[in-house]
C-alpha cells in the first residue's frame, strides 16, 4: 500500500513563500501523473497543480504565476513551491495521483496565510 506523506506547511504572512513536499513510500512518480490538491475550511477539495507523466503542467487559475509544481523521481517526492501567498490560499494541502486520486489520502499539511 502506497503511503503519501505531505510536509512543509505552516503559518506565513501574506506575500510570503512556502515549499511543500510529498514523499511516497513507493516508486510511483515515474508511472503516475501527480498533483497537489487543497481543501479550505468549509469547501470541497480542489485541484491546485498537476504534473503529468509527459511533463505537462497545469495550474488552477488562482495560483498561476505564483505556484510551481515539480518532482524528483529518484526521491519519490513531489514539491509545490508557493510564492506570493494570499490569505485565500489557506487550506490543507494534499498530494495524490491525477486525474484520479488512486491512493489513500495522507494527512495533508496545513498552510495558513495571515493578512
Amino acid at each position: 500500500q502506497v503511503q503519501l506523506v505531505e510536509s512543509g506547511g505552516g503559518l506565513v504572512q501574506a506575500g510570503g513563500s512556502l515549499r511543500l513536499s510529498c514523499a511516497a513510500s513507493g516508486s510511483i512518480f515515474s508511472i503516475n501523473s501527480m498533483a497537489w490538491y487543497r481543501q479550505a475550511p468549509g469547501k470541497q477539495r480542489e485541484l491546485v497543480a498537476a504534473l503529468t507523466r509527459g511533463g505537462i503542467i497545469n495550474y488552477v487559475a488562482s495560483v498561476k504565476g505564483r505556484f510551481t509544481i515539480s518532482r524528483d523521481n529518484p526521491k519519490n517526492t513531489v514539491y509545490l513551491q508557493m510564492n506570493s501567498l494570499k490569505p485565500e490560499d489557506t487550506a490543507v494541502y494534499y498530494c495524490n495521483t491525477h486525474p484520479y486520486a488512486i491512493y489513500s489520502w495522507g494527512n495533508g499539511t496545513l498552510v495558513t496565510v495571515s493578512s
